[in-house]
C-alpha cells in the first residue's frame, strides 16, 4: 500500500477553526464598529466640559473662584445650570467690565459653541435649569391675551406693560425687552438673574412664560400701533407729564410773551 503524504486531520480541527475565525471576526467589529450613541454623546459632553473648564479658569475663576465656587468677587455658580450661564454671557453681561449696582448688556465676546461649553462645565458643577428648546419658548400654541394678563400681573411693575423698562431703587433698572431673543426671555424667567426674582415651572409654568414671550413679541412688534398716537417711550404718566411741562408750559409761556409784545407795540402806536 502506498502511504499517505499528510496525516490525518482531527475530527474536531474543522470547528477549532470556525470558532477562531468568528473571534476574529467579532474582535475586527469591536475595533471598527460605530460608537453607540449613548457613549458617543457621554464623550461629546466630557469634551464639552473639559474645554468649558479652560475657559472658565481664563475668563471667569478670577471672581467666581477656581471651581466656580465664588468669592467676595462673584457669587457661588454651583447649582445655577446652564440656562444661567446661556443667558448671561449670552448677552454679554458676563464677564463683567467693572462692579456695580447692575451689570448692564453689552457685546457678547464669546462664540455660541463657547458658551455652550461654559455652561456644560458650570452645569457639571450642580443641577440647575438647562437651556430651554425653541419647543419651549416658540410661538407655536401661545396664548398672546394669557400672556399679557400675566406679564401686566408679574412683570409690569418693573418692565412697564409693554416691556420698555424702568428706574428701580439703588442705580438698578428694569433692561428694555424690545428686540431681546425668546430664549434669554424664558432663561431670565427661569433664574432671576441680578435685580429680578425667579419664575420657576411652579410659579410660572412652561406655558405661562411662551405666552407671556408672545405678548411681548405682539406689542413690540412691526404690526402694533400706539392708539394712543406717540408712545413717548411708553413709560406712562412720568413721560406723559414732563412732555405736558416742557412743552405744553413752554407754549403757553411763549404765546403770553407774545401776546404782551403785541401788545406794548399797540400802545405805543
Amino acid at each position: 500500500m502506498k502511504k499517505l503524504s499528510a496525516r490525518r486531520r482531527h475530527p474536531l480541527a474543522a470547528l477549532v477553526v470556525l470558532l477562531l475565525a468568528l473571534a476574529c471576526t467579532g474582535g475586527l467589529y469591536a475595533v471598527f464598529a460605530p460608537a453607540h450613541p449613548a457613549k458617543a454623546d457621554e464623550t461629546a459632553q466630557s469634551l464639552a466640559i473639559d474645554e468649558g473648564k479652560k475657559l472658565f479658569a481664563v475668563g471667569c475663576a478670577s471672581c467666581h473662584g477656581t471651581g466656580g465656587q465664588g468669592s467676595s468677587d462673584g457669587p457661588s455658580l454651583v447649582g445655577v445650570g446652564a440656562a444661567a450661564v446661556d443667558f448671561q454671557v449670552g448677552t454679554g453681561r458676563m464677564p463683567a467690565q467693572q462692579p456695580g449696582p447692575q451689570v448692564p448688556k453689552k457685546k457678547v465676546i464669546y462664540t455660541q459653541a463657547e458658551i455652550d461649553q461654559l455652561a456644560a462645565y458650570v452645569s457639571s458643577l450642580g443641577a440647575g435649569p438647562s437651556v430651554p428648546t425653541k419647543a419651549e419658548f416658540g410661538p407655536d400654541g401661545a396664548d398672546i391675551a394669557k400672556g399679557g394678563e400675566l406679564f401686566r400681573t408679574n412683570c409690569a411693575q418693573c418692565h412697564n406693560f409693554t416691556g420698555k423698562g424702568g428706574a428701580l431703587t439703588h442705580g438698578k433698572f428694569a433692561p428694555d425687552l424690545e428686540g431681546v431673543s425668546p430664549k434669554h426671555i424664558y432663561e431670565a424667567m427661569q433664574t432671576g438673574p441680578q435685580n429680578m426674582p425667579s419664575f420657576p415651572d411652579t410659579t410660572l409654568s412652561e406655558q405661562n412664560k411662551k405666552d407671556i414671550i408672545a405678548y411681548l413679541n405682539a406689542v413690540n412688534g412691526d404690526d402694533s400701533v400706539s392708539p394712543g398716537g406717540l408712545e413717548l417711550g411708553g413709560l406712562g404718566p412720568v413721560s406723559e407729564g414732563l412732555f405736558a411741562w416742557i412743552f405744553g408750559l413752554g407754549a403757553l409761556i411763549a404765546v403770553a410773551v407774545w401776546v404782551a409784545a403785541r401788545t406794548a407795540k399797540a400802545k405805543k402806536s
